[in-house]
């Protein structure tokens, strides 16, 4: 059995709702059952005791000799009844004369039998008058006790009344008693048995139907949860319905409750994709307006470094500073443009694109620009192609290696592996490198994102590397993972080998 069966706390509230009225019905049979069997017992037992008392009675108001109890000798030597017979139901008579000797009749027989009806008589046998012997020594004349005679002969109630030096033991059956009790636990356990499976059945079927509602209003929620609210403008279509939504019953304040939440969080993501939408649209007019006067500060930085009349050291250095600066300034731009650009949805070109061919540029680029690390390729044996934009796949790659050189020290091997897996291209850049921090990583692809000065930052970063790489393979419909610590790093891009339309899913990292 499972080990969260036996935590009530995992049940389904229905399950929790029925095995609390499984158990309280349980409760009330069994302490109903009990309190009935035990006052059934407690009248049963006053009745015997009353007709152990009325024998006894009749006993010690007659003679206390055998014979003149009304009983002779029959042809076989046991006794016979005579009038002084109880005719109500089975009385036990046992005479004891002399301390511990058994009183005999005028044949010598113990006088120890049982009559019944007043008619028939039951002798009883040697055992059974040594039990009763045994068993009333010991009781006074306001003791009764009960005795198991055996022998089929069944319990008897007995009771001792004294005179001089005989005792007589009289006794009646308990075994109507008896048959009664147990014909009435049974009822109980049997109704008890029957009252749990109706109750289990027409409870689980009451509590379906109840809660039912709560269901409804849980499927609600469930679909919502399954929406994607991170990015894009979000519509909440989901509701519970009016008939959920009653005021005036639990389930329908739950209901009502939740339809206003998702007013709420729906009118809080549409202001919050309008103002997205105002800043993308900001940044993607700031970035087109940008390109004109940066290209214009460009030139005439040049313009003035190709003039032949002699220029101050000072003042050329000072140009090629604004000619460098406005360089940067123009990357700047048009990763920012690109940004807004792929924001906005806007379709790239669809092509095959050989990526092991473009993974060897790339690296080729990276070996001319930082020769002071070591860079490997891993490539299969046949080339790798997957459909995308050529020059953003670059990029891509591009962004990758150019983290790996700003962020590690000199010497540090770099290793960029192409592997194809299923449906799916896997593009691995790894370095042995001091790692990212662990509080890093969760916006490692943030904008704006910059690495802290344990990464040894050799020159300036715009913080959109990353987030351009996430941005492209995001428009591939593909994904990028980071596994990072100290001494290895792993860039992971997953790309759809059959397009960006495909359906199946990416393999999670390992």
């Amino acid at each position: 059995m499972p080990a969260t069966l036996l935590r009530p706390a995992t049940w389904t509230l229905r399950s929790q709702v029925l095995a609390s009225v499984l158990a309280l019905f349980v409760i009330v049979m069994v302490t109903t059952g009990a309190l009935t069997i035990g006052f059934t017992k407690h009248h049963l037992d006053d009745q015997l005791r009353d007709e152990l008392n009325g024998a006894a009675g009749t006993t010690n108001s007659g003679p206390s000799r055998p014979g003149d109890l009304g009983l002779t000798p029959d042809g076989d030597g046991r006794p016979r009844g005579g009038p002084q017979q109880r005719n109500s139901s089975a009385v036990l008579r046992l005479v004891v004369v002399g301390g511990t000797s058994i009183g005999v009749d005028n044949n010598g027989d113990p006088i120890a039998y049982i009559t019944a009806f007043g008619t028939s008589r039951e002798a009883l046998s040697d055992d059974q008058v040594a039990t009763l012997v045994k068993v009333t020594k010991s009781l006074t004349a306001n003791d009764q006790e009960r005795v198991d005679l055996g022998d089929g002969t069944g319990s008897y109630l007995v009771a001792v009344s004294t005179s001089g030096t005989t005792r007589t033991i009289v006794g009646v059956p308990t075994g109507a008693v008896d048959r009664t009790l147990a014909t009435l636990i049974q009822l109980v356990a049997g109704g008890t048995l029957l009252g749990l499976v109706i109750v289990g059945v027409g409870g689980n079927w009451v509590i379906r139907r109840n809660l039912a509602p709560l269901v409804r209003v849980a499927d609600t929620a469930r679909k919502v949860s399954a929406l994607k609210l991170d990015t894009g403008e979000v519509a909440l279509p989901a509701r519970v319905a009016d008939r959920d939504t009653d005021p005036h019953t639990e389930v329908g304040q739950v209901g009502l409750a939740l339809n206003r939440m998702l007013d709420n969080v729906e009118g809080a993501l549409q202001t919050r994709h309008e103002s997205e939408m105002r800043v993308r649209q900001f940044v993607a007019d700031a970035s087109h307006e940008l390109r004109t006067p940066l290209a214009s500060i460009r030139g005439y930085a040049e313009l003035s470094r190709r003039e032949t009349d002699p220029v101050p050291a000072n003042v050329s250095h000072a140009i090629g500073r604004v000619e460098s600066e406005a360089l940067r300034m123009q990357g700047l731009v048009e990763d920012l443009l690109l940004l807004a650009r792929l924001d906005s949805g806007r379709p790239l070109e669809r092509e095959p694109v050989d990526v092991t061919l473009l993974a060897m540029d790339v690296v080729s680029d990276a070996h001319a620009a930082a020769p002071d690390h070591r860079w490997e390729l891993d490539l299969p044996d046949e080339p790798v192609e997957a459909p995308g934009d050529r020059a953003r796949l670059h990029q891509v790659l591009a962004n990758l290696l150019a983290n790996a050189r700003t962020h590690t020290p000199a010497g540090t091997t770099v290793v960029t592996r192409i592997r194809r897996e299923g449906q799916h291209v896997r593009i691995d850049v790894a370095d042995n490198g001091p790692g990212i921090p662990a509080d890093l990583q969760p916006r490692v692809f943030e904008r704006f994102t910059r690495g802290d000065d344990s990464r040894n930052r050799a020159s300036g970063s715009t913080g959109l590397g990353l987030s351009i790489v996430a941005a492209v393979a995001g428009a591939h419909a593909g994904r990028v993972d980071l596994a990072s610590e100290p001494g290895r790093t792993v860039f992971t891009v997953w790309l759809p080998s059959d397009g960006p339309h495909s359906s199946n899913p990416i393999p999670q990292t390992q």
